[in-house]
């Protein structure tokens, strides 16, 4: 896990946040044990941004992982993720442990059910 939280706070450092200037790194375990990170991407049409979370979980689809066994997001001040990011990560990766960080180090740990619980997923679509 030491590694997943070093990454993710190293995805910080590429962050494009020029309107908020709050920078959000993050880093998704593979199941084949690769570690793919992501960082905020933000738009002056603020809803066009993309959070670090999100852009992981995406680069990780796209280089052909589905399974996945932790998250670990950094922060300046240790915030969680957003309403939008809990939903993609529970679709994507059902109930998996987040580390949730601050430049500081502090650490909180979570799983993506106490995150999101009762949680929308495609078994409510049948």
């Amino acid at each position: 896990m030491e590694k997943l939280i070093a990454i993710a706070q190293k995805m910080r450092e590429r962050a494009h946040a020029p309107y908020s200037h709050y920078t959000v790194g993050a880093a998704i375990l593979t199941s084949a044990g690769k570690i793919i990170g992501g960082c905020n991407v933000e738009s002056s049409s603020y809803g066009l941004t993309c959070c670090a979370e999100r852009v992981a979980l995406f680069r990780a689809v796209a280089a052909g992982h589905s399974s996945f066994k932790a998250l670990a997001v950094a922060t300046e001040n240790g915030g969680s993720l957003c309403g939008a990011c809990r939903q993609v990560v529970w679709d994507l990766c059902g109930n998996i442990p987040i580390i949730i960080t601050d430049k500081n180090g502090k650490i909180k740990k979570t799983t993506s059910a106490d995150l999101l619980p009762d949680a929308f997923d495609q078994t409510k679509l049948k």
